[in-house]
């Protein structure tokens, strides 16, 4: 983390958030990764303790009212714990989002409140088994019948499947285009939701990730949020709260993984010296500094422009840029810190294993970063071509910039 970036304030919140990292106790990692736990409520529940939830959210509503300038300080931190319990640390600044923008007085008081306080907890169901990338391919349906809506479909790889209360589902309530036909639901477990599967991840896990199916499942009609066919509203605006919870996230392991390599480093010896007196360890820590510093720049950069714009194209662009950059970035700096300690890195005698195979979900989950490089070029191209710009136009610069020589066709 760029110290230079930090309030005051910033610093007494990382310092709280340490304070929380530290609590987390060494055998709920270990029995996460060993799938002896599902699900780990107390977790959660300790953070809302320490009111450390939904940090960004209003206090009518017990958050802290505070920016993602702010909230990303705290993901950073929860980051170093792995990338399962930065995800279910971050659900409900992901869920709140949709429920303090789009949400009902009623609902926030039914659900949000709740959340926050660490009473509930929740999930977001998105992905289907059919489509991944394709989020508008969509195919659960919703259809109204009364003062209910009949959900019909799945939804796969949800965090917190086993373990949730409630769920965050998109559904299909018309037959036309999906960008107007689709819309958001709050669902809560008992209202009919069966998990018909929990993964086997390579990493990532304890966090519940499973498949939901909804069959004949009767949801209120009061749980439908902002309105029918306003679900590509929100899905666009939960994008913001997805990636940068991964991009700070992902800071945060990568920060973890630097510092074990040069601790190690400074200690184990070669040849008579300690292994970073070689350059080519050493070089790799430099090189390691440099992508997490410029990584946390971009970061920081986009949840100043999310605080100050909302959600517009340029930030979308910035958002998309932090993930990609912060996703990548820790999958070099992991692997950096694998070949710095050699062998026993591969072991799991050093957490530098369990970090790589869950470095390598963030660079998948919450969009791939391939189509972060969609979002970030099809804005960038709507920016530099908009007839608007005003900036030198630095190609009539060369010498022979008027020639007849400019042959596009």
């Amino acid at each position: 983390m760029i110290e230079a970036f930090l309030t005051e304030p910033q610093k007494n919140l990382r310092d709280e958030v340490r304070d929380f990292v530290k609590w987390v106790p060494r055998r709920l990692l270990l029995d996460m990764d060993s799938d002896k736990v599902t699900y780990p409520r107390e977790y959660v529940t300790e953070a809302a303790r320490r009111n450390l939830l939904g940090l960004r959210f209003d206090n009518m509503y017990d958050g802290r009212g505070l920016q993602w300038q702010d909230e990303i300080v705290a993901l950073e931190e929860v980051g170093i714990l792995g990338a399962s319990l930065a995800c279910l640390y971050s659900l409900a600044s992901i869920v709140g989002e949709a429920l303090h923008t789009f949400g009902s007085e009623q609902q926030k008081q039914t659900y949000l409140k709740p959340l926050i306080r660490g009473d509930t907890c929740c999930a977001e169901a998105l992905t289907e088994p059919r489509g991944g990338s394709d989020f508008f391919g969509t195919t659960t349906e919703a259809v109204r019948k009364g003062d209910h809506y009949i959900l019909n479909g799945q939804k796969r790889f949800v965090v917190g499947a086993e373990g949730a209360d409630i769920f965050l589902v998109y559904a299909r309530t018309g037959k036309g285009d999906p960008r107007t036909s689709l819309s958001t639901f709050i669902v809560e477990r008992d209202m009919g939701v069966k998990v018909e599967y929990l993964y086997g991840l390579m990493g990532t896990r304890g966090g519940g990730a499973g498949r939901l199916v909804f069959k004949d499942t009767e949801v209120p009609a009061e749980n439908l949020l902002y309105g029918e066919g306003k679900g590509s509203d929100i899905f666009y605006q939960m994008m913001i709260p997805e990636r940068m919870t991964s991009a700070a996230g992902a800071l945060g392991l990568a920060r973890a993984a630097l510092e074990t390599a040069a601790r190690y480093s400074d200690r184990r010896k070669a040849f008579g010296q300690t292994i970073r007196k070689f350059e080519g360890v050493s070089f790799k820590v430099a090189d390691s500094i440099t992508l997490l510093d410029a990584a946390s720049g971009l970061v920081h950069g986009a949840a100043v422009a999310v605080d100050r714009h909302g959600g517009t194209g340029y930030t979308r662009r910035l958002v998309s840029e932090a993930k990609k950059c912060a996703t990548d970035t820790a999958w070099k700096i992991v692997n950096h810190a694998m070949q710095i300690l050699g062998g026993i890195g591969y072991t799991n005698v050093y957490p530098i294993e369990r970090m790589l195979r869950d470095a390598r979900l963030m660079m998948i989950w919450t969009g791939t970063n391939e189509v972060m490089n969609l979002i970030i070029q099809h804005e960038y191209y709507r920016e530099v071509l908009s007839p608007g710009v005003t900036v030198r136009n630095v190609e009539m610069d060369a010498q022979e910039a008027d020639a007849d020589e400019k042959i596009y066709e």
